[in-house]
């Protein structure tokens, strides 16, 4: 069973870090662009800001993810664990997700974005459901 919990924790962390780099590759690009142009430097800056306060947006939502997730107390239950663990992890996808909606330049992943709004409170509802069907006893 300790097996189980080490494993289901490692592939939670596995996952969280491939969103980590995920997240790091579109970021950096835009901050990195908003930089390199000194003559509309103003504008720029304003551009920036407004990408740097969407990616702390996004980074904020994973670092309470983590948060969360650390402080979860395992149950022993794999089936309960993974609910929990995920349906925290569904919910920063959610967060992360919505900024991209509301801040996003790009078409493509704005639509990205809604497709995975959709289909994360999808499964956050089937967690739901599949935990008042199995309450902790």
């Amino acid at each position: 069973m300790y097996n189980n919990k080490i494993s289901g924790l490692r592939i939670a962390r596995n996952l969280t870090c491939s969103l980590a780099v995920a997240i790091s590759a579109y970021t950096i690009p835009v901050v990195a662009t908003a930089q390199t142009s000194a003559s509309s430097a103003g504008k720029m800056e304003m551009g920036a800001n407004a990408s740097g306060d969407a990616s702390m947006k996004m980074r904020k939502s994973m670092d309470d993810m983590h948060e969360k997730m650390g402080q979860m107390k395992m149950t022993g239950d794999v089936d309960h664990d993974f609910v929990m663990m995920m349906r925290s992890h569904h919910q920063a996808a959610i967060d992360m997700a919505q900024v991209e909606v509301d801040t996003g330049k790009d078409a493509a992943m704005i639509s990205a974005a809604k497709k995975i709004i959709a289909a994360q409170k999808k499964e956050i509802a089937q967690f739901d459901a599949w935990m008042k069907k199995h309450p902790m006893k």
